[in-house]
């Protein structure tokens, strides 16, 4: 089905009635006549004013539009959250509310069943019921992410089984039922997903116009170019043999590239390993190059036929991918073991029988494969914990299969769905006769078609086909589809059901070939072309193959392929596939039966895919293969209308004056009024307990009529009400606002005359109150200085009393004698405080004691003088230490050329300058050099890290300073490297930062010399700031010239005849050690 959204009614958003504006009938229920002529048109008459739904009762009969429609919108979600299923136009949603509520408030297990043909939309209707169940559900984040992997399920699980056909570009080739756990509170907990089979005969071969799987060609697609390197696999699909058969690649609703990534999302979602998916796809790339192995026919030495491979990078291919041994597979594809419990015999495989093992291992591959991810899916969406859970099962199975051909496939395929149309029956007649009982309607009998007879004739124990089937596979000697097929005739040529050439009706008829029988189905006559049955059913794989598979190193094989244990041996025979699926259905039947069912019923209206074409013939035949005419007669026996009295009565109250507008007493006393009222006949009707049951649909239409012919006259008297509600709310809003200006205006008058008035009496009191203050103030003042007056007065009075008193009783010279005593001992005490606060004897010390401002200038002096004492008793030891003089002045020298300049110069300062860091005095070899070069005086030597000018690297080397040059020695042999006289040397150059790089700049026009030849020098050495001075001591020694240094982080130099750019840049994140890269014309150094 395509994805379509909501419908609403005009522009307001609210959602339709059941019986509003329909087009036909929205319940076939009302059908009348109840025909398959006008069941089909009336599906057509829907179908082309885009109302895609239809009601048979509970049951949504689903018409695909093939395109999309605007009815899956969250405001539509939210319209049919929480309402009736009758209350609103049909809808997919409406059937999932329903089950919903269902399962949260009455605790019913639901399950809902979607069935129909290839291209009917059975896939998209199962995600539709999901995706509302995940809307309406609460939210959370435990919840949301359970819902999350619910829904991811979906892609990934369509691409590993879903393939493009005729019919459908998106067509699922195998049964999927989901049970979607819930908690007590209704929230979505979890699932369980069982598969039923898939069509694995699609992965080795396809009819014309279909393609394999999907994920082959998503992969192909979407897969990075790395990943495809990883899985030996090109972009090309005609190179595959898998794939190149039916000349078809693409599918033109489908975007293989974009899919591959939503499936490696959901995968991801779901939560699955980055190494499981790689594992995976190991394996889809394994089965790719499976169909490339090419087998030659040969004859062995005994004369018997054989075959041998002919391709072996494939086989090559296969086995890099799954970790397998070449001569293992080879030999497993061209021999077989056959095992009895006494002997074992060795025979080798024809060229067809090859073919079928090479066939048989890429199908139990890639369908084990398929088993093992549905597993994989399970183990993540698994409820976790114990306790009771509700569930809503979600069935997306097959359809009704009737093609030109058809085969085994077709035969299961077509027994599923007998199953299902014997669970429908039962089902919908048990629900009508409960709702039927419930209401204490008296129930009548319904004729109709009882498929139970079809199914025995299936699965019926030791006769039915399937039975047959299984025991002719298993029986000794040669059997074939022919003996198979007689078998058949024995036992069943005279059942009603069965037919075949043997049968007298077909006695030389052609309508049915030889190798054939005819089933008729509830749905029509089938025939099924016997061929490949016993094949198909045994789903062989030899012992050899599994062994090799189990034998490999793919991770996932020996859970696939456990039967392959050569330390578990089995002998027991593989059960059967149509075992297997009996048994499968059986299951799933009963847990269909212990849950409440609920139906959707999907038809496709053209083979072509176009956008709302209908096709009654086509429509017409799926309508009798899906029951739906048996399914309306079951639900049209007795009363074809059913509805609850608040429902019916709300609709129709119009139509009676004694309900109209409003009835106060019950609802079925108000109906009982309503019907009296409008003469209707009680054969027409009946009340059950809750609701009301209408025999004829013409009823209801009559109902519909009056209710329409009244809605004007209800307009109009609404219309009028409401005009007059307008103008008397007019008029009553036009008198309020007079009301409130005028209150608001008289208040503001007021307000303004008060704030005139209170500004007045402000002005004339503070007036007053200044007044008043400045008076006060003013005697204040007046009794302040008249005190002060006085004690001035009394003051001087006073001490001239006394001095007159007292003048000669004291000396006249007495008080510069006691100022002058009291000066020389604050004197004595500030320099006797002095001596026990003097400062440090070193120099650079600048701290002084404090001092009484009357000494002020006296202290200043004996700092001075103090100074000058402590510098000259400091200076004394260098007269007799001539050593220690000169490492003084090397510092001094230093500090004035790095000081402020280098970030690195202050650590340096209190460490020492020690000259030769090797101690080359005492070795031997230097000593010799030396005498040789009669230059024996050692300025500073060390190891340092010298950078090639190539490419930036370094390399140790010793670098040697002495009184007449710069030698650059092998530290192991002592062998001289470069000798550069230190009258060539030019200039030092070193950086501003950290870095212990500097560069020796040397004369260049000397080229035949070959320490000179090659160009400037570039070191690194921890101790750079020494080594600079000391070099530049020693060049103005030897030349009487001063050595230019530069503190620069950009340096020019000449390295072979080039000038280069040497950067020094400080790095974001802090660096063990500095880093030195070239790069092209430039050195670069980050610290």
């Amino acid at each position: 089905m395509a994805e379509e959204t909501g419908k609403t009614s005009g522009s307001t958003g609210k959602m339709r009635h059941l019986l509003d504006e329909m087009v036909g009938v929205g319940d076939l229920v009302l059908l009348d006549p109840v025909t398959e002529d006008a069941f089909v048109e009336n599906l057509r008459k829907r179908h082309a004013a885009k109302e895609i739904y239809t009601y048979i009762g509970s049951v949504v009969v689903s018409v695909n539009p093939y395109t999309r429609l605007p009815i899956y919108t969250p405001e539509i979600v939210s319209q049919y959250r929480g309402g009736n299923i009758f209350e609103m136009p049909p809808h997919i949603y409406a059937i999932a509310n329903d089950a919903f509520q269902s399962m949260r408030d009455k605790n019913q297990d639901q399950c809902i069943i979607i069935s129909g043909e290839s291209g009917s939309g059975k896939t998209e209707a199962s995600k539709i019921v999901m995706q509302y169940v995940a809307a309406v559900s609460s939210k959370g984040k435990e919840v949301d992410q359970v819902k999350e992997q619910l829904l991811q399920s979906n892609p990934v699980l369509e691409a590993f089984g879903n393939a493009k056909t005729v019919r459908n570009d998106n067509s699922s080739r195998f049964g999927k039922y989901m049970d979607i756990e819930f908690n007590f509170k209704a929230d979505p907990v979890g699932g369980i997903i069982t598969n039923y089979l898939l069509e694995k005969s699609r992965v080795v071969g396809q009819s014309s116009g279909e393609r394999n799987f999907h994920i082959f060609y998503q992969l192909m697609a979407g897969a990075p170019d790395k990943l495809l390197d990883d899985l030996i696999l090109s972009r090309e699909h005609s190179e595959y043999h898998y794939l190149n058969q039916s000349d078809c690649v693409t599918a033109g609703t489908l975007n293989d590239k974009k899919n591959f990534q939503e499936v490696t999302r959901a995968m991801d979602v779901i939560g699955f390993a980055k190494d499981e998916v790689f594992n995976m796809f190991k394996l889809v790339a394994a089965v790719l190059h499976l169909g490339n192995i090419e087998l030659k026919r040969i004859s062995l030495e005994n004369g018997t036929e054989g075959c041998k491979v002919v391709s072996p990078t494939d086989i090559s291919n296969v086995c890099e991918l799954l970790g397998g041994s070449e001569q293992l597979l080879k030999r497993a594809v061209t021999w077989r073991n056959v095992e009895t419990r006494r002997e074992k015999v060795r025979t080798a495989l024809s060229l067809e029988a090859g073919l079928y093992a090479r066939d048989a291992l890429a199908k139990a591959i890639y369908g084990r494969m398929f088993s093992w991810l549905v597993q994989r899916i399970n183990d993540s969406i698994r409820v976790q914990g114990k306790g009771k859970r509700k569930v809503i099962g979600v069935l997306d199975i097959y359809g009704f299969e009737i093609f030109q051909t058809n085969s085994f496939e077709q035969f299961v395929i077509n027994y599923c769905n007998e199953k299902l149309q014997q669970v429908f029956i039962e089902l919908t007649l048990n629900e009508e006769q409960e709702e039927y009982v419930r209401e204490g309607i008296e129930w009548e009998h319904v004729e109709y078609f009882d498929n139970s007879i079809i199914c025995d004739l299936i699965e019926k124990p030791h006769q039915g086909i399937l039975a047959l089937l299984d025991d002719e596979c298993i029986r000794p000697g040669n059997p074939t589809d022919e003996s198979f097929l007689n078998k058949l005739n024995q036992q069943w040529i005279r059942h009603a059901h069965f037919e075949s050439r043997a049968s007298k009706s077909l006695l030389g008829s052609h309508s049915l070939s030889r190798d054939s029988f005819r089933l008729s189905h509830y749905a029509g006559k089938v025939d099924y072309c016997v061929k490949g049955f016993l094949d198909k059913n045994k789903d062989l794989l030899f012992r050899d193959l599994s062994q090799a598979m189990f034998a490999c190193g793919h991770p996932m094989l020996k859970k696939l392929f456990p039967e392959g244990d050569p330390d578990n041996p089995s002998m027991k025979r593989p059960p059967t596939a149509g075992f297997q699926f009996r048994v499968s259905i059986n299951e799933l039947m009963k847990n269909l039966m212990s849950k409440h069912p609920n139906y959707i019923r999907c038809i496709k209206p053209n083979e072509t895919k176009r956008a709302l074409k209908f096709e009654d013939e086509l429509v017409r035949h799926q309508v009798r293969y899906l029951g739906l005419m048996e399914n309306l007669k079951v639900r049209r026996a007795g009363y074809a209308y059913r509805q609850f009295f608040e429902v019916v009565l709300d609709r129709y109250k119009m139509l009676a004056e004694k309900t109209w507008p409003v009835w106060k007493g019950s609802p079925q006393a108000g109906l009982k009024e309503l019907l009296k009222a409008l003469k209707m006949k009680p054969t027409e009707y009946a009340f059950g307990r809750t609701k009301i049951f209408i025999r004829n649909p013409r009823t209801v239409f009559d109902l519909e009529d009056r209710r329409r012919a009244k809605l004007p006259e209800l307009a109009t008297l609404i219309q009028k009400i409401f005009r007059g509600w307008v103008q008397k709310t007019r008029y009553q809003n036009i008198r309020n606002a007079q009301i409130t200006i005028s209150s608001y205006w008289k208040g503001y008058k007021q307000y303004m005359r008060y704030n005139l008035m209170r500004d007045a009496a402000i002005i004339v009191a503070a007036y007053c109150r200044g007044w008043l203050a400045r008076r006060e103030y003013r005697a204040i003042q007046f009794e302040i200085k008249s005190r002060w007056a006085v004690a001035v007065i009394a003051k001087f009075y006073y001490g001239w009393k006394v001095r007159k008193e007292y003048r000669l009783k004291f000396r006249a010279r007495a008080g510069p004698v006691v100022y002058a005593f009291l000066k020389r001992a604050m004197a004595v005490r500030f320099l006797i405080r002095l001596r026990q606060n003097l400062p440090s004897m070193s120099p650079i010390v600048k701290e002084w004691p404090p001092c009484n401002p009357m000494f002020k200038d006296a202290s200043s002096q004996l700092r001075r003088l103090h100074h000058h004492w402590r510098c000259r008793v400091y200076r004394q030891p260098f007269a007799s230490n001539v050593a220690r003089k000169a490492q003084f002045v090397e510092k001094l020298q230093a500090s004035q050329t790095f000081k402020g300049k280098k970030s690195s110069y202050s650590e340096s300062v209190t460490v020492p300058f020690k000259g030769d860091y090797v101690g080359l005095g005492r070795d031997q070899a230097w000593n010799q050099l030396a005498a040789s070069l009669n230059d024996n005086q050692v300025v500073w030597a060390d190891l340092v890290m010298k950078v090639n000018r190539a490419d930036g690297k370094a390399r140790e080397k010793l670098l040697v300073i002495t009184g007449l040059s710069f030698m650059v020695l092998d530290p192991k042999s002592m062998k001289p490297l470069y000798r550069v006289p230190l009258t060539d040397l030019q200039k030092v150059s070193v950086s501003q930062l950290s870095d212990d790089f500097f560069i020796f700049h040397v004369a260049s026009g000397r080229m035949n010399e070959q320490s000179l030849k090659k160009g400037d020098y570039i070191f690194q050495n921890h101790h750079v700031i020494e080594l600079v001075t000391k070099t530049a001591r020693a060049v103005r020694q030897v030349g009487n010239r001063s050595l230019p240094v530069s503190v620069v982080n950009r340096v020019e130099a000449n390295l072979m005849s080039k000038v280069v750019q040497i950067e020094f840049q400080s790095s974001p994140h802090p660096l063990p050690r500095p880093i030195c890269r070239r790069k092209g014309p430039r050195f670069e150094v980050s610290v």
